[in-house]
């Protein structure tokens, strides 16, 4: 995401330079459409539907009374409605931490153009995984799926989850499908934006997943653990492009990154498997959340392996980018001390042809007066 420059003239009204300058701005006021929306009683009800989380049930309450009731969630086609208004959420709190925090560093560091996009983008994504992994572990420990790891396979209520837990999935979805079009307000460079599809695509499609199926315990604990090598991996990132001398340290953390995979690997394979070892059903349906059959266990366990791999093999592709690049600017300073030594020898010997020349020419009118 390329590191923008305002120009001190006005752009005209609604044009591209003009919308990309400005869009946290418009975007807000799309978003206050709805805000206010809940002052009027003829378009509250459409603005609830975009604000707070729809398709709520009631329960009992296990450890109350019997007159108490419990509220739980279950996912719906309105909660199409929430994701886009946090994903306009989303966007203003981007451009905020971006025009506020990244760009004053990027003035500071007067970094290049080439390490400005990878410096945003690491700053962007440390502080989403952070307050993703606080958030994550809060929820974690709130349901005891830290103290009962049995939960990530057997719940009280296979088809139904609470109230932070759908907002956090919900949350997650809106945050990813913002980066769509931050790459056009971000002016993502034309090569990038192939990997940032996949990327963005992939978190999608596993979080979805996870949602639309109700593996909601452990697609969170897969989650956190994915997320937490992440963040290490781009502090590393910005530890690199503050000072490149903390190259080995990144080295370092490339084996933490490395074993992290493993480590998620490892815990979708038996969580999974616990999950759907209790017998295969014929007559599936993934309304109710009853998938217990092959096709989903190859499905699930199929795309943990593959992103697993296709994030280990981007890693191997920046390290050996990285490595790339050190050699480039090792062999820069001998190549530039070679000429220089070729421009000075030259220049020693056209000096002493002058020199010589000048000696002889007053020897040489003398023999001719003569």
């Amino acid at each position: 995401m390329a590191f923008r420059k305002k120009s001190p003239r006005n752009p005209p009204v609604l044009s591209h330079e003009f919308i990309l300058q400005n869009h946290a701005d418009l975007v807000a006021c799309v978003g206050m459409f709805f805000v206010l929306g809940l002052m009027f009683e003829g378009a509250a009800e459409a603005s609830i539907v975009f604000i707070t989380l729809q398709h709520s049930v009631t329960f009992p309450a296990a450890e109350e009374p019997a007159t108490d009731l419990k509220v739980l969630y279950h996912y719906g086609i309105k909660d199409l409605a929430t994701v886009f208004f946090y994903m306009l959420v989303a966007i203003i709190i981007h451009a905020t931490l971006q025009e506020y925090v990244l760009d004053k560093i990027n003035r500071r560091m007067q970094f290049p153009k080439a390490k400005q996009s990878r410096f945003n983008e690491s700053g962007q994504l440390s502080a989403f995984y952070l307050v993703s992994c606080i958030w994550g572990t809060f929820i974690l420990i709130s349901e005891n799926c830290l103290s009962d790891p049995t939960l990530l396979w057997e719940a009280h209520y296979h088809n139904v989850m609470t109230f932070q837990m759908k907002f956090f999935y919900i949350s997650q979805l809106a945050y990813w499908f913002h980066a769509f079009p931050e790459l056009y307000f971000q002016r993502t460079k034309k090569q990038d934006i192939p990997r940032q599809l996949v990327y963005i695509g992939l978190h999608l499609f596993h979080i979805a997943g996870a949602y639309l199926l109700y593996l909601n315990h452990l697609g969170l604990v897969l989650l956190m653990m994915h997320y937490f090598v992440e963040l290490l991996s781009h502090i590393c990132d910005l530890f690199y492009f503050s000072d490149e001398k903390y190259q080995k340290d990144i080295s370092l953390w490339a084996i933490v990154f490395i074993l992290g995979r493993l480590v998620t690997l490892i815990v979708s394979v038996l969580a999974v498997g616990f999950h759907l070892a209790g017998g295969q059903n014929r007559n599936p349906d993934a309304v109710t959340g009853n998938v217990n059959v092959l096709a989903a266990k190859i499905a699930v366990l199929s795309s943990s392996c593959t992103i697993q791999a296709y994030i280990t093999w981007n890693l191997f592709n920046v390290q050996l980018q990285r490595w790339m690049e050190e050699d480039a600017t090792l062999q820069a300073p001998s190549v530039k001390k070679k000429r220089t030594k070729g421009r000075s020898s030259r220049k020693g010997t056209e000096n002493g042809v002058a020199t010589s020349s000048r000696v002889d020419s007053p020897h040489k009118r003398k023999e001719k007066s003569s």
